[in-house]
């Protein structure tokens, strides 16, 4: 049993044993626990073909935030084809070898005809390509991804194919021929809780502050990213017992743009990330008009995360030599 008048940290991966997730789904409820993610590929903006894809979404409901990408009757059949045909990643041991209904990868769905992506996340209806005045034929959509606007998610298109095989064949879809992808899509068995609605950016519970989580029952990947969160955790965890304020890290940092991902994300589309830097806070416009090259510009982000993380943690953690330690 998990205490609640302790002070306690829960750290565990994607692959927590059924007694400990059985005390999670209590500790939160059983609908804030998640068990796969389905990752979709994440395209930078400036590799995308605006000539070709299109701003609108569904009946002009949703704002801008929406690119598609139009194909033709040919080029939804070339597309349907390659992805059918592509390799996937063979399942892991503990993988499913039977997906959920609400987790097919979009080659499984491609396998079950002809039209069921059409009919699924490649549906045209309520889209008008103003090229053409009328819906074409087929549409991918992408979603913004965060406020510079320099990311998109393709959206439905969490699949199980090699990085090699994703790039080859989401290249043939008009006006992502040269994408650039920041983060391939997958979907594999893991353990992870609905950040948003049950942690503070402390890394502790809303509703029981005394229990605080780390690692990727978070809702973040990677090794890096786990350890980060672990080190906000215990960091906080120290000074709650010892009756100090809690830290909340700085937002330009790579771990205050985790923690704040994972304590305020949308929650309707909340899915483990790694740290990338459409996590991290956007430049001003007059910082962002300073530099043109993308590449300047998130040289420009990481000096300012640097600087601003090396300020917090003399002001902050002075008292915590063991801890200042940690971060070099």
């Amino acid at each position: 049993m998990i205490p609640r008048d302790a002070i306690t940290i829960i750290a565990t991966g994607p692959l927590t044993s059924d007694a400990l997730t059985f005390e999670i789904m209590k500790l939160t409820g059983d609908d804030q626990l998640y068990f796969y993610d389905a990752i979709a590929p994440i395209i930078a903006a400036d590799s995308i073909d605006h000539s070709i894809a299109f701003r609108a979404a569904r009946y002009g409901k949703g704002g801008d935030d929406y690119l598609n990408c139009p194909l033709n009757e040919e080029e939804y059949a070339r597309f349907h084809q390659s992805l059918s045909e592509a390799n996937s990643v063979p399942l892991q041991r503990f993988e499913a070898t039977r997906w959920f209904e609400a987790c097919l990868p979009i080659e499984e769905l491609a396998r079950r005809g002809i039209d069921t992506l059409r009919f699924g996340p490649m549906k045209p209806v309520g889209l008008i390509d103003p090229r053409l005045e009328r819906e074409p034929y087929a549409a991918v959509q992408l979603r913004q991804e965060n406020l510079m606007a320099d990311a998109y998610s393709m959206v439905g298109f969490q699949n199980h194919l090699r990085y090699g095989e994703q790039a080859r064949v989401l290249r043939m879809i008009p006006g992502l021929e040269h994408a650039e992808f920041l983060q391939f899509g997958q979907i594999h068995r893991n353990t992870y809780i609905n950040g948003p609605l049950v942690l503070s950016a402390t890394m502790q519970m809303r509703e029981h502050p005394n229990i605080f989580f780390a690692g990727q029952i978070t809702g973040v990947e990677g090794y890096v990213e786990s350890v980060a969160t672990g080190w906000l955790a215990g960091l906080n965890a120290n000074r709650s017992m010892r009756g100090e304020e809690l830290l909340i890290a700085p937002p330009r940092s790579a771990i205050g743009a985790l923690a704040r991902y994972v304590s305020s994300a949308e929650t309707k589309n909340y899915q483990p990330v790694n740290i990338t830097f459409a996590l991290l806070e956007p430049l001003t416009k007059d910082q962002a008009r300073s530099v043109k090259r993308k590449r300047d510009r998130h040289s420009l982000q990481v000096n300012l995360a640097l600087k601003e993380f090396d300020e917090w943690v003399r002001e902050s953690l002075t008292q915590e030599p063991q801890l200042v330690a940690a971060t070099k």
